[in-house]
């Protein structure tokens, strides 16, 4: 059921709702940058401890989207959201405190649930709360949002990562406290259907553990090795979980993603892309950083304020589509954008690194600027089609295509690096998202019928 806000509220509304979104990606941003500093506070805590700070956000995050998102649907997504915000912000004054890895491990998963909880239920609430002419434009605006964190991030990690990191996580709770109590004013609420029924909870726990098993595995593959023991387990876990998974939606009277949802115009074919997409963009952002620290010699601060340029690229662009390219088919604008994209790679490996204002610098642009013209139109594209009492599940969907794509750009340049960061190393790194932004280009052009801009 689509709930319309009044239109003196609906800027408010989308405010508010990218702002928390907003909060969980500025925080998985600054806590890459400021993961040294973290270390030195738990002397003794091992690389592989200390991973899962990051690790362990990742996992939980991807293996509860699809879940939350099924919930927020059945039983409101303003109840949804409120949950997952009010979760995020408590876990995020509890890793500021926490006294030893173990606690912080702990209450950086909690944050995960509720980042799992409130994703699919904000942009959820875009799509239910927005008249149809309004949907495209706001979750371009959602998606783009994610950029701003992305420039923010680095420079707010690295001039924390100075004083405390701990101060990286006690940001969220007056960001979170002023959400929370807009959110309640703000948000309209919904009345559930009468005979609401819980989703498939063995389809929900499929879910959980197909995607969490895949992501334990990609993060995990260096340390595990690709032919160990754990890594085949892993692997066999995660088909049989999918294999379960697809029984179920298919038998289920009440699925946890309703088997209709697939034959929502572009939703398949945008979701594929993305999944590339994602993979390219975290391995090149993360080969970046490591450029700057290591070949470079960069510090924290100055890193991140070098990693600024490529985000801001994005809302630039995205903004430059939106008005330009208003009348171009979807599927054009997201292919052109990606080319874009894979440019920037093959300039990036054509100079391989150098120097940072003559060789890194303007591909790094490229970059951002071709994500910029993509991203909000590939998103958008993704739940265009989705009717509104699948807007949440639609979005956990489209968001744990993502979350993967993330893990698996991040495995792929972790084995392709291998010990040590070499230039070298990185330049293959540069050529495999060159190839990867190719292909998501070519599976964009199979968004056809149904896209809207």
């Amino acid at each position: 059921m689509s709930i319309e806000v009044a239109p003196a509220a609906t800027t408010r509304t989308i405010t508010l709702l990218c702002t928390a979104a907003f909060m969980t990606m500025l925080d998985l941003f600054i806590v890459n940058v400021a993961f040294a500093s973290i270390g030195v506070s738990y002397p003794g805590a091992s690389l592989a401890g200390l991973s899962w700070v990051l690790n362990a956000y990742i996992v939980v995050y991807a293996a509860c989207l699809i879940p939350a998102g099924s919930l927020a649907d059945r039983y409101g997504r303003r109840r949804a959201f409120l949950f997952g915000l009010g979760l995020f912000t408590i876990a995020s004054v509890g890793c500021a405190v926490a006294p030893t890895l173990g606690f912080l491990i702990a209450f950086r998963t909690a944050q995960a649930v509720g980042a799992a909880v409130l994703t699919p239920a904000s942009l959820g609430l875009i799509l239910s709360v927005l008249p149809e002419s309004r949907r495209g434009g706001a979750v371009k605006i959602w998606a783009t949002s994610s950029s701003f964190a992305g420039a923010l991030g680095p420079v707010v990690g690295g001039v924390l990562a100075q004083t405390s990191w701990r101060w990286a996580f006690l940001l969220n709770l007056p960001i979170g406290l002023i959400a929370f109590l807009l959110a309640r004013r703000l948000l309209p609420g919904s009345t559930p259907p009468s005979r609401t029924r819980v989703p498939d909870p063995v389809g929900s726990l499929a879910v959980a553990v197909a995607i969490g098993a895949l992501s334990l595995g990609l993060v995990s593959a260096d340390d595990w090795g690709w032919v160990s023991p754990r890594m085949l387990l892993t692997a066999v876990i995660t088909v049989a979980a999918s294999a379960l998974l697809v029984h179920r939606v298919r038998t289920h009277p009440v699925p946890v993603m309703a088997p209709g949802l697939f034959r929502a115009p572009g939703f398949t074919a945008a979701n594929v892309t993305i999944l590339i997409f994602t993979s390219a963009f975290s391995a090149v952002f993360l080969s970046v950083a490591l450029w700057l620290q290591v070949a470079a010699g960069y510090g924290p601060l100055r890193a991140g304020l070098a990693l600024v340029p490529g985000p801001l690229m994005v809302p630039l662009f995205a903004s430059l589509t939106q008005r330009w390219a208003a009348d171009v088919p979807v599927r054009l604008v997201v292919s052109a954008g990606l080319a874009v994209f894979g440019a920037g790679a093959l300039l990036l490996a054509a100079r391989s690194g150098g120097h940072y204002a003559t060789d890194v610098l303007p591909a790094w642009m490229i970059i951002g600027a071709g994500i910029g013209i993509a991203m909000p139109t590939l998103i958008g594209a993704a739940t265009a089609g989705l009717a509104p009492a699948a807007a949440a599940t639609g979005s956990a969907v489209v968001n744990t295509a993502r979350q993967a794509g993330y893990a698996v750009g991040v495995a792929a340049l972790v084995a392709i690096l291998g010990s040590a960061v070499t230039v070298p190393a990185l330049r293959h790194g540069w050529l495999l998202v060159a190839a990867l932004v190719l292909v998501s280009a070519a599976t964009a052009l199979r968004i056809k019928a149904g896209e809207r801009r």
